[in-house]
């Protein structure tokens, strides 16, 4: 999904979507939205292996 995307479905601007994706990327240490991702499934699996 596009940042154009995103910020029409939240009803904000482009510069609002690309700002916190910024920061989250910055806070993450991460470089894309793929790496994002892939941070997050690895996360998710991680806690729902600790959870069994």
């Amino acid at each position: 999904m596009s940042n154009q995307a995103i910020a029409t479905k939240l009803y904000l601007s482009r510069r609002t979507v690309e700002t916190h994706l910024s920061a989250i990327y910055r806070k993450t240490s991460v470089s894309s939205r793929s790496a994002l991702a892939g941070l997050m499934t690895r996360t998710v699996l991680e806690r729902r292996a600790r959870e069994q």
